[in-house]
């Protein structure tokens, strides 16, 4: 797509770390207990369990998640993985 062009659905994504949701399910995983809502403070299930890890799966293999980790491992300061990973149809050697 040519720079000049936008996108039918917006030039930022949204995020680019994990959500506040993530990094609750991160912990009760941990825990082995949940920590909100009615079942607060009984064990999890190996259900609920998996759940969770599949959830946090899918937040790592974020598009957003994976440019902001490259961009770091490249040598960008945070506050430019961040604007890196957010922008759409650039890429990492375009920034050096």
């Amino acid at each position: 797509m040519a720079k000049a062009e936008k996108s039918k659905y917006g030039g930022e994504r949204r995020w680019t770390k994990p959500s506040k949701r993530a990094d609750s399910y991160a912990k009760e995983r941990k825990a082995k207990v949940h920590q909100h809502g009615p079942k607060e403070g009984k064990e999890l299930t190996d259900y609920e369990s998996g759940i969770r890890s599949g959830y946090l799966q899918a937040q790592s293999d974020h598009a957003g998640m994976f440019r902001y980790k490259q961009a770091l491992e490249a040598g960008l300061s945070k506050e430019e993985a961040v604007k890196f990973s957010r922008e759409r149809g650039t890429k990492l050697a375009d920034k050096s």
